[in-house]
């Protein structure tokens, strides 16, 4: 995903407008902000919306609110990448 957009917001932080490119986001992901082609942050997806709703996912096409745990420095353009954890059995 892509930042279009940030927000403050009280009691949140900041508010990362992004627009999904490809694949889905699911909440509760972790997720790898870069910027420039520089990895900046690595961690917790805190909350999914849409509009003002909370969601479990959001598709390519569609845009979003995310929020990061223990993040606040999103900036426009910054690349979003989410993805999961999966443990597979040997």
């Amino acid at each position: 995903a892509q930042v279009r957009q940030t927000f403050k917001a009280s009691g949140v932080g900041t508010i990362a407008g992004s627009y999904v490119l490809d694949g889905v986001i699911k909440r509760g992901c972790r997720v790898r902000i870069t910027r420039e082609g520089e990895k900046i942050f690595e961690g917790d997806l805190a909350s999914l919306k849409r509009f003002k709703d909370d969601v479990k996912e959001v598709k390519a096409g569609y845009e979003c609110g995310l929020v990061f745990d223990k993040f606040n420095d999103a900036k426009e353009e910054d690349m979003i990448e989410a993805y999961e954890m999966v443990e597979v059995p040997r």
